[in-house]
C-alpha cells in the first residue's frame, strides 16, 4: 500500500517543529506534494532547531560547554560544525529531508536520481542545496536564507523571502498566512496554547482549536471534557448547536475553524451574522452534509474529525 501524502505531510510539520519561517515551511510541503505527484515520497527530517539543541549537535564528538551548560558527547562522531547561531535551521530557514519507501516505512539515505529531483524541485521553490556546496556537502538541508548573513539574523533581521508558487488551498498554503497568525496569536493569548505563530494550519493548530473547544464546553455547559485536543466520543457527545445570533468564543472558535478550511466568514467577531451563515451553508454544501446553516453535530464532526 502506498504511503498517503497527509501521513508524510503530517510526519513532516511535527518535524519541522515550532519558529520555522511560513514561507519556508510552506515552500518544503508543496515540494513535497510535487514529488509525491512524479512518485517519489519525501519527509522533513529536521527543521527549526532552537540554539540549545544546535549546541547538543555541535557538542557531538568534542567537548564543548554553551551558556555555563556542558554538551560534550565524546561518545558520538562529529555531525555539524556550525556552532549555536551559526546554522539557518536557528532561524527557521532550513530544512533536512529523505525520501521513504513506496509504504512509508523504510528511510532511504541514497543520494540517487529521485533524491536529486526532489532537490531540483526544491531549487524550483527557491531553496538552496546542499548538494550543490563546494566545501562539504550536505545532500539533506536545502535553505532560504534571503541573502542574510548569520549575524544580520542575530542582530534581528529578517528575511523578505517570497513565494514562488500559487495555490487556493488556504489550509496548506500562506494566502491567508496573516489572519491565520492571528488566530494562532489569539489562540496563545486566550488559551495558552503555545503553538506556533506560522500561517499554516497543521496538526498544531488544528489540535489548539479543539482544546480551545472543549474549554469552552467545560466553562460555558459543565461539560467536564479533558482538554487535549483529541476528537474524541466524548468530545462528540458534548457538541452544542451553534446558530444565527450566537455570540461568544465558541463562534469564534467556529469562525476560525470555517476559515481554515477556506471558507471566509467575514471578520472573526465572535458574533453569528450573515457572513458567518453563508460561509457556513458553503461549507456545509460543499462538505455535502445537512446545509441548515447551523453548526450541529454534523458540522463539526466534518470540521474536526
Amino acid at each position: 500500500m502506498t504511503v498517503a501524502l497527509q501521513t508524510l505531510l503530517d510526519k513532516s510539520v511535527k518535524k519541522m517543529g515550532t519558529g520555522m519561517n511560513p514561507v519556508v515551511k510552506a515552500s518544503a510541503l508543496e515540494m513535497m506534494e510535487r514529488a509525491y505527484n512524479e512518485g517519489i515520497y519525501v519527509q522533513i527530517s529536521a527543521g527549526h532547531r532552537s540554539l540549545e539543541e544546535q549546541a547538543a549537535l555541535y557538542g557531538q564528538g568534542r567537548v564543548y560547554s554553551y551558556n555555563g551548560k556542558n554538551y560534550s558527547n565524546l561518545a558520538k562522531p562529529n555531525v555539524t560544525n556550525a556552532k549555536p547561531g551559526q546554522s539557518y535551521h536557528n532561524f527557521g530557514l532550513a530544512i533536512d529531508f529523505f525520501t521513504v519507501s513506496d509504504d512509508g516505512k523504510n528511510a532511504n539515505w541514497t543520494v540517487n536520481s529521485k533524491w536529486q529531483r526532489v532537490a531540483a524541485i526544491g531549487k524550483d521553490l527557491g531553496f538552496k542545496w546542499g548538494g550543490d556546496w563546494s566545501s562539504f556537502k550536505d545532500y539533506p538541508h536545502l535553505e532560504m536564507t534571503g541573502g542574510l548573513s548569520y549575524s544580520q539574523l542575530q542582530a534581528g533581521k529578517e528575511p523578505q523571502l517570497t513565494f514562488k508558487f500559487e495555490k487556493t488551498d488556504i489550509p496548506k498554503i500562506s494566502k491567508g498566512a496573516t489572519h491565520i497568525i492571528s488566530m494562532q496569536k489569539t489562540l496563545n493569548s486566550r488559551y495558552k496554547a503555545a503553538i506556533s505563530v506560522d500561517g499554516f494550519y497543521g496538526p498544531e493548530t488544528r489540535s489548539a482549536l479543539i482544546k480551545a473547544l472543549q474549554t469552552e464546553l467545560n466553562k460555558q455547559f459543565n461539560k467536564k471534557l479533558a482538554v487535549d485536543g483529541k476528537w474524541g466520543p466524548k468530545t462528540k457527545t458534548a457538541l452544542v448547536t451553534v446558530k444565527k445570533g450566537a455570540a461568544g468564543n465558541i463562534t469564534w472558535i467556529l469562525q476560525a475553524a470555517l476559515y481554515m478550511e477556506g471558507f471566509n466568514p467575514g471578520p472573526l467577531d465572535a458574533e453569528f451574522g450573515e457572513n458567518t451563515e453563508m460561509a457556513l451553508f458553503k461549507y456545509q454544501k460543499a462538505s455535502k452534509i445537512s446545509a441548515d446553516k447551523q453548526a450541529g453535530k454534523e458540522t463539526w464532526n466534518e470540521l474536526f474529525a
